[in-house]
């Protein structure tokens, strides 16, 4: 394959799509804000870590599945505002295992992020911030 045409694999001019997309990234953003907030819930208790495991799982899956749903569309996300952001909120729940301590400090940062940034406009979110004037890695949206 040309480089050119690793180029468009992963930066397509148009982003792509498919059936139900917005459908699935309802129910997914559903379930991510479910368990993230009976995760941080549960450690605000206190609650021992067998009982916050199949909550963390789930929430793990579900943040990496919405992720995946963007980066089908374009790794371009990566490179916007809002991808910035998901790679920060990962970021910091991985913080987690080093700063036990702190894990409810930090998982309310994390759900602060997600909160104020999904809420920005659009403009804001889906702005370029690396490689903004490169012409090769544009999109339309339509």
């Amino acid at each position: 394959m040309s480089e050119s045409g690793w180029l468009r694999l992963f930066f397509p001019e148009k982003l792509r799509n498919f059936p139900q997309r917005r459908n699935v990234r309802v129910g997914l953003r559903t379930i991510h804000l479910l368990t993230t907030g009976v995760l941080l819930g549960g450690h605000v208790f206190n609650q021992p870590v067998a009982v916050l495991e199949p909550w963390l799982f789930a929430a793990i899956v579900s943040g990496l599945l919405l992720l995946l749903t963007d980066l089908h569309a374009s790794v371009a996300i990566l490179l916007e505002f809002r991808g910035m952001v998901a790679l920060l909120k990962i970021a910091l729940v991985c913080l987690i295992p080093f700063f036990w301590e702190q894990r409810v400090f930090l998982l309310i940062v994390v759900l602060a992020i997600g909160a104020i940034s999904s809420h920005m406009s659009g403009k804001i979110r889906h702005r370029r911030v690396i490689f903004s004037q490169c012409e090769a890695i544009s999109y339309s949206k339509d």
